[in-house]
């Protein structure tokens, strides 16, 4: 009970406070990261989960880059994933556990390793 109580907080922060595009039937875990240096430049389609230890950025210091980051519908966020700046990940797409993805997503594949590579497509 006390578990979902914060995970509506934090929602309500992430939407309402920082104004984050993170549809209302999308599932972060409470152990996941999203970017608060640029917040406005999360977007997270309906569906998707997001699970512990994955960063999602939308900012790149080095580089003086804030830009959107779009994670579509129906989406898994492999636990400690790296989701870099600017990136699309289409609909229906699995991030493998532990991938860095630094290139744009197709919908309907799944991709893993560092740097992400796709390695079933049409799923």
């Amino acid at each position: 009970m006390i578990r979902i109580f914060v995970i509506k907080l934090k929602y309500y922060y992430w939407v309402k406070v920082l104004r984050m595009d993170i549809s209302k039937s999308a599932r972060i875990s409470l152990g996941a990261k999203l970017d608060k240096t640029y917040p406005t430049g999360i977007h997270i389609g309906e569906d998707s989960y997001v699970a512990s230890g994955a960063m999602v950025f939308s900012h790149d210091f080095t580089r003086g880059l804030h830009t959107d980051t779009y994670i579509g519908k129906r989406c898994f966020i492999g636990a400690n994933a790296m989701i870099m700046p600017g990136i699309h990940i289409g609909d229906q797409v699995i991030v493998g556990g532990g991938s860095v993805v630094t290139k744009n997503v197709p919908p309907k594949c799944i991709v893993a390793g560092n740097p992400a590579k796709i390695i079933r497509s049409n799923i």
